[in-house]
């Protein structure tokens, strides 16, 4: 591949290291592609709030797809561009249809605000059953109802006893025809989005602004919701690693997030 126009990278488990920190020589090559003028583009499941911490250890500011493509976010300017959302019917049809089909799962999700610091409490949404689960501080619990009458950019499915292969089969089956499937992790974690959008969508949104073509981006992944964005651009590098389907994707397999994967192919041009 000639020198990208623009680098695109998954975060967790690609751009950071295994302790979820940036590394001094990752940082280095990230700001290195900035300083030529060359677009570096975040492309994550992580919402707007989960960013600005990374954006700051990388030294690198600028337009993140959040939330699988779902969120587009100017982490320089802190402020929500564009948000794709499940309408609440949906959300109703959806999470009634997973419930009867995987015993024991549970639901919440998340919606964009204005921004990361916006509104923080009107994020990240949940059942009691998902607290209890993943007890995370974002996470506000809130009744069923409320959980699903409200549009959000990304629905959450957590299971105990599952992994999130096991239950992407089903939803897919059962629900794939209304929401995009797809997880960043095996933990018994499935990540649903509005048809059509995902990794792809989103980065092919900031991409066609800026006028640049596919084939001249140069992508980063490890999960399977990295592969539809490792497909569409011109070279899609997985990390040493990712999920065995990521590497079958990817143009190329690059050393691991705990060996600075991302910056040994960055190097070669940066």
């Amino acid at each position: 591949m000639r020198q990208p126009c623009l680098v695109a990278s998954d975060i967790d488990g690609t751009l950071l290291d295994p302790t979820e920190r940036v590394t001094a020589r990752t940082a280095r090559s990230a700001r290195g592609v900035d300083a030529s003028g060359t677009p570096l583009v975040l492309v994550t499941g992580r919402p707007p709030r989960w960013v600005p911490r990374i954006v700051d250890s990388l030294g690198v500011a600028g337009t993140v797809v959040c939330a699988n493509g779902a969120v587009i976010y100017d982490s320089a300017a802190d402020t929500v561009l564009h948000s794709s959302d499940v309408d609440p019917l949906t959300l109703r049809d959806v999470t009634k249809l997973l419930r009867e089909a995987l015993p024991g799962c549970s639901f919440g999700v998340e919606r964009a605000t204005g921004g990361a610091r916006d509104r923080v409490d009107e994020q990240f949404l949940a059942e009691p059953e998902f607290h209890r689960c993943w007890p995370n501080p974002d996470l506000r619990v809130v009744p069923v109802d409320e959980l699903v009458g409200y549009a959000a950019g990304k629905l959450l499915v957590l299971h105990e006893r599952m992994t999130s292969a096991q239950m992407a089969v089903v939803a897919e089956e059962l629900v794939g025809s209304m929401l995009q499937v797809t997880y960043s992790t095996g933990s018994g974690l499935l990540e649903l989005s509005a048809p059509g959008v995902n990794k792809a969508s989103g980065l092919a949104r900031v991409v066609g602004e800026l006028g640049i073509a596919a084939s001249d981006v140069l992508a980063f992944g490890d999960m399977p919701n990295d592969i539809p964005m490792l497909e569409w651009v011109g070279h899609g590098v997985a990390m040493g690693n990712a999920h065995p389907d990521v590497r079958q994707a990817a143009d190329e397999v690059t050393a691991s997030n705990e060996e600075d994967g991302v910056a040994a192919v960055l190097d070669r041009w940066w």
